[in-house]
C-alpha cells in the first residue's frame, strides 16, 4: 500500500519558496503534486494581528497543532479540510477539501516547528538567502503583487526581525538540505538569473555521490562548481556550490551523476520534458534561465523520487 511522499520547504517570507517549488512540481508532473502552504494555518487575520500586536511568524499566531495533525493525515494518504488564508486580502476564505496526490509539497514559515510535523516529511529543505537579498525580494514581491509601498514592507521587515531570529531561522537545524542563493559580488544585479547557490547537504539522507566532480575541479579555484566539507550549526556537512556563470556542459556532468545513480529516473534530466526547470522572472518580466536553480530543483526532485522507490 503506497503513501504520498512529502517534501518540506521552509524559509522566511520571500526566501524563494514558491520559485523553488514551481520547478519541482513541473518535473514531478503537476497532476501528481499537491501543494500546501502552512501560512494557511494562521490563527488571526491581518487586522487582528495588527490589533493584538503579533506577527504571522510567531507560533502563537498559528494553529500548529492542527497543521501537525493534517500533516500526519496526509502522510497516510488521508484527506484534510485545509484552511485558506488570502495574502492579497489578509482574510480567511472557505476551507478546501484536499486529497493528497502521489507527492505533497508543504511550504511555509513554520513547517518544522514541532516534532510531530518534522516526522511527517520524507525530505526537508530550508531556504537561507542572505538577509539583504531576501529584503530585496520581499520589497519587489509585496509592492508588485500585494499592494504595499516600499516603506511599508521595510517597516514590516524590521518589526518581524525578532520573530525571524527566534522562530524561523532555528528551523535550519532540522533540514536535510540548506539552500542559499547569493549574488557573486555585493554590487551584482540579483535579478539577472546569475545568482550562485550554496547547498549544504546533511548526512540525514543519502545524497548523490558527487565526489567525481572533485577530480574535474582540483587545482582550479575559479571552477564554477565546487564540492567540499564544512560544518553547519556545528555538525559536519558536504557543501556543493554552483556559480551562476556555470556552463550547460558543467551542469550536465552533475545531472548525469544523478541519472547514473538512478538510471530508472532519466526523465529528471530531460530538459525538453521539463522546460520550467531553473526559470525565473527578470526585472522587466522576461523569463531567464538559472542553472544553479535548475540543479537545486533537480537534486530535491531526485530525493523525492528516491524516497518513492525506497518506500515501494
Amino acid at each position: 500500500m503506497s503513501r504520498p511522499i512529502i517534501l518540506g520547504i521552509v524559509g522566511d517570507s520571500a526566501a524563494g519558496k514558491t520559485t523553488l517549488t514551481r520547478g519541482i512540481a513541473q518535473v514531478l508532473g503537476p497532476e501528481n503534486v499537491t501543494l500546501i502552504c502552512t501560512d494557511d494555518y494562521h490563527r488571526y487575520d491581518r487586522q487582528q494581528r495588527a490589533e493584538i500586536g503579533i506577527t504571522a511568524l510567531h507560533p502563537d499566531c498559528n494553529y500548529l497543532d492542527i497543521m501537525q495533525q493534517h500533516l500526519s493525515l496526509l502522510r497516510t494518504g488521508q484527506p484534510i479540510l485545509k484552511p485558506v488564508y488570502s495574502h492579497k486580502t489578509g482574510t480567511f476564505e472557505p476551507p478546501q477539501y484536499i486529497k493528497p496526490n502521489k507527492f505533497v509539497i508543504i511550504e511555509g514559515l513554520l513547517g518544522y516547528s514541532t516534532r510531530g510535523a518534522r516526522d511527517a516529511y520524507d525530505v526537508k529543505v530550508y531556504l537561507a538567502p542572505p538577509e539583504q537579498l531576501r529584503a530585496k525580494w520581499k520589497v519587489k514581491r509585496d509592492t508588485q503583487k500585494r499592494g504595499y509601498t516600499e516603506e511599508q514592507v521595510l517597516a514590516e521587515l524590521e518589526k518581524r526581525e525578532p520573530d525571524s531570529e527566534q522562530f524561523i531561522r532555528p528551523q535550519r537545524q532540522w533540514s536535510d538540505i540548506v539552500v542559499s542563493f547569493y549574488p557573486p559580488t555585493e554590487d551584482a544585479d540579483e535579478s539577472n538569473g546569475h545568482l550562485n547557490v550554496r547547498l549544504v547537504l546533511r548526512p540525514t539522507i543519502p545524497h548523490p555521490d558527487f565526489t567525481s566532480i572533485i577530480n574535474l575541479t582540483t587545482g582550479n579555484s575559479d571552477s564554477a562548481i565546487r564540492l567540499g566539507l564544512d560544518r553547519d550549526m556545528n555538525k559536519p556537512v558536504d557543501v556543493l556550490e554552483v556559480d551562476g556563470h556555470a556552463t550547460l556542459e558543467q551542469v550536465n556532468k552533475l545531472e548525469h551523476i544523478m541519472c547514473y545513480d538512478m538510471p530508472y529516473l532519466k526523465n529528471i534530466c530531460d530538459r525538453e520534458s521539463n522546460p520550467e526547470l531553473g526559470k525565473i522572472a527578470g526585472t522587466t518580466g522576461e523569463t531567464l534561465q538559472s542553472y544553479p536553480l535548475a540543479l537545486t530543483q533537480l537534486i530535491i526532485t531526485y530525493h523525492m523520487l528516491k524516497a518513492t522507490h525506497s518506500y515501494q
